[in-house]
């Protein structure tokens, strides 16, 4: 088999050769047509492999320490036997130049480990096209024999919703001396979360800390749980000095078992892939319409009309979209 042959990267893969895991990764992430007929093999060939791992989220606010904090879990797991792959969302990677590289060279112990792989994401015009690559690969990690997928957030706003719908635990690092700060928080982003762990509780900070996670507790009281049988509850930790990382993650397992006896973790998996399936039938019909015979002419013409008062918006809007009938 050679390197343009599919299944060239699908036994390599299976095989948890990581040189080959990372080329199957990077023809994934490619905007190349002819590579997107690959991709889909080799996705394919590989999803009866998948399903198996632990698939936890990250966001955490600016400060909360996040690559500091998923090192520290990362090398405790690979410490109880563990093979754990970092992935990440960054809408922004475009115009940063690549900060989840930066998060790479922060994460230098995790990085160097033999069974962890770390992944930036790719650049992208668009979120729904990160996160379409992420969820790929992260699949791909699986197949790969990696028993726990890190998904973290770099970026800010949408992001931290994009990866909430592909992982079965969402958890939220915050920071203490929550106080009025916790009015700034995005009450969306407490509702997605099945834990809050308050960081940095280490030195004079720990009293802080534990005033913190009552503030957190008494806001998430308020909120609907993301998860109909669990109650988010509130940790804290010092990623620094590692300590409370063990009970985190053994939230992680608890909530697991939980969802997996109801039946709830199953029915969440479904849901994630049903919405991704029509994510990306959505985003393929706005690059269809684009691409259309005269549509760029079509668009000028009509926002002059309406930037004008001479066309209302929805007549415009439906101007459009005839010419889906109209043109082959």
């Amino acid at each position: 088999m050679t390197s343009r042959d599919p299944h060239y990267y699908v036994q390599g893969v299976l095989e948890q050769n990581r040189r080959i895991l990372a080329k199957a990764i990077t023809l994934i992430e490619s905007a190349h047509h002819e590579h997107k007929s690959s991709a889909h093999t080799i996705v394919d060939s590989l999803l009866p492999h998948t399903g198996k791992a632990v698939r936890l989220g990250i966001t955490g606010v600016p400060g909360a320490g996040k690559s500091t904090f998923i090192e520290s879990l990362g090398m405790r797991l690979l410490e109880q036997g563990h093979r754990v792959a970092v992935l990440a969302v960054d809408p922004s990677s475009k115009r940063s130049g690549g900060s989840v590289m930066a998060d790479k060279m922060r994460m230098d112990r995790l990085a160097g480990a033999e069974r962890a792989f770390i992944r930036p994401s790719p650049s992208g015009d668009t979120l729904g096209g990160v996160a379409h690559k992420t969820r790929e690969t992260m699949l791909v990690c699986e197949a790969a024999g990696f028993d726990v997928i890190i998904v973290e957030t770099v970026g800010v706003g949408q992001s931290e919703t994009t990866v909430a719908s592909m992982v079965d635990f969402f958890l939220v690092l915050m920071l203490a001396g929550a106080g009025d700060e916790i009015q700034g928080i995005k009450k969306g982003i407490l509702e997605l979360a099945d834990a809050v762990a308050v960081n940095k509780a280490d030195g004079d900070n720990i009293q802080k800390a534990e005033k913190a996670s009552k503030d957190y507790e008494m806001a998430l009281h308020y909120l609907n749980p993301a998860t109909p049988s669990w109650t988010p509850p509130v940790l804290t930790c010092s990623a620094l000095n590692m300590t409370g990382i063990d009970k985190i993650w053994q939230t992680v397992l608890e909530h697991r078992t939980k969802l997996t006896e109801t039946g709830e973790l199953e029915l969440k998996r479904k849901q994630q892939a049903i919405d991704w399936m029509w994510t990306l039938v959505e985003a393929g019909l706005k690059e269809r319409f684009y691409k259309r015979p005269g549509i760029k002419k079509l668009i000028h013409n009509v926002t002059k009309k309406v930037e004008h008062g001479k066309l209302v918006p929805t007549t415009a809007a439906y101007e459009l979209l005839d010419c889906l009938d109209n043109t082959h």
